[in-house]
Order: structure tokens, then C-alpha cells, then sequence
């Protein structure tokens, strides 16, 4: 049996038990390129990441990791994860 885990963030919810979900950031080694994402697992997904299995973020790796915060469940985590990639949030991440 799977763990839901081990499952992408979007396929997790479908399964309702309580988890905490951490939003995290990224920041390119090599390019001006920040990534924020959300997880139950950070330590996967930035190992995931950096070993280009993410279509989306495969051309700017190496990462080095930014921003990882803890919440109580997927949707907290999901309004920090929308605020991060807003302008607003961008600015914050640049000031770290």
C-alpha cells in the first residue's frame, strides 16, 4: 500500500487525515529563479528538486533552500504558499 506521503501535495488532499504541511522555498545556485512549494515531506521534494524529477524547476538546478515553515494542516500551508508567490512574498524571499 502507498503511503499518502509519498504522494504529490495535490493528490494528498484527497486523503483526509491530519498532517502537517510545510511551504518551502528555493533558490536557484545558478540562475535568478525562486521556487515555492508545498509538502508533508520538504526534505523529498528539495531532494526531488535537485535531482531534476520536476519538470518545472529541472533546468535551474542546484538549489540551495531558502525558507522551510511548519503548518498545522494543507490549507494554512496553501495561503502562506500563495502569499510566497506573490510580489509581496517574492520581495520577502529576495531578502533572505
Amino acid at each position: 500500500m502507498v503511503d499518502a506521503r509519498d504522494l504529490p501535495a495535490g493528490r494528498q488532499a484527497q486523503n483526509l487525515t491530519t498532517h502537517m504541511y510545510y511551504v518551502y522555498a528555493l533558490k536557484s545556485k545558478n540562475y535568478n529563479y525562486i521556487y515555492v512549494g508545498i509538502s508533508n515531506n520538504p526534505q523529498r521534494r528539495i531532494r526531488e528538486h535537485n535531482k531534476r524529477y520536476n519538470r518545472t524547476t529541472k533546468f535551474y538546478t542546484p538549489f540551495i533552500t531558502l525558507l522551510i515553515e511548519k503548518h498545522d494542516n494543507r490549507q494554512k500551508a496553501r495561503i502562506r504558499e500563495k502569499y510566497l508567490k506573490s510580489g509581496c512574498g517574492k520581495e520577502y524571499l529576495k531578502s533572505l
